[in-house]
């Protein structure tokens, strides 16, 4: 067994406890050299922004979010125990202003503070203005995981290299578009405040009139076991059956 001390976060926690305890495992809250995220897409986000770089073991909470026959706790533990789960290496982005700093898995974002005016601003891409002007709800820098995500919802797409940018509501007629995972990307607004997010995290930080955000590739990665287990399409249809996800995309 490559980990033995591991630290168990999330809710309902006593379902998953006896079953990391019966493989061998020490749940520890100290000096852990995995972490074991129980719950969902936000906890899995949430255990990496608090304890980035360590490798994470992803479990969907069977109360809430219905598992496939391939993907119980005690196949997905056998597996992971056994060595026989995939390691994935998912890439992450930075969102700077001024002397702050956001990281995300998913995806960085600059929205407008206030909700009922809209967010004007400018885009520049590794130093080339790409728009002048832009009026609208927010404008986004996605990774090929996140892609699944808001980014989806806004672009209605996605994508397996690089890194996306989207454009929320714009009144303008603005293309989205996949870079190279070494781009950067400016956002300078022209009219705000605005506020920049990054994926669930409930740190945020305003940016004034005039303020600029740079986003690019940040520095550190996430090492995820059995991603595909967890993004298994079979498993979001029993969450949601009234939907059609694009079934063949596990973000590996």
């Amino acid at each position: 067994m490559k980990f033995k001390r591991v630290k168990l976060i999330g809710k309902n926690l006593g379902d998953i406890r006896p079953k990391l305890l019966d493989r061998g495992f020490e749940v520890v809250d100290d000096d852990f050299e995995l972490v074991v995220a129980h719950g969902g897409d936000g906890t899995l986000l949430w255990s990496e922004r608090d304890f980035p770089g360590v490798p994470k073991l992803p479990l969907r909470d069977a109360r809430t979010a219905p598992l496939c026959r391939v993907h119980d706790y005690d196949t997905v533990l056998d597996d992971f125990a056994a060595g026989r789960l995939p390691l994935s290496v998912l890439p992450k982005l930075e969102g700077r202003t001024r002397d702050r700093t956001l990281t995300a898995l998913n995806d960085i974002f600059v929205h407008n503070l206030d909700r009922v005016s809209a967010l004007r601003y400018q885009v520049l891409i590794d130093g080339e203005l790409y728009a002048t002007e832009i009026v609208g709800d927010s404008v986004g820098v996605s990774t090929v995981h996140g892609s699944t995500a808001y980014y989806r919802s806004i672009t209605h797409s996605i994508f397996r290299v690089g890194i996306g940018l989207a454009f929320s509501n714009s009144t303008e007629e603005v293309n989205h578009l996949v870079l190279h995972e070494g781009s950067v990307i400016v956002v300078r607004v022209l009219w705000g405040p605005a506020l920049l997010v990054a994926d669930n995290s409930p740190e945020t930080i305003e940016v004034p009139q005039n303020g600029e955000v740079t986003i690019h590739k940040a520095a550190g990665q996430a090492q995820i076991y059995g991603l595909g287990s967890f993004m298994c399409p079979k498993c979001r249809m029993l969450r949601h059956p009234n939907k059609h996800p694009f079934q063949n995309f596990l973000p590996l």
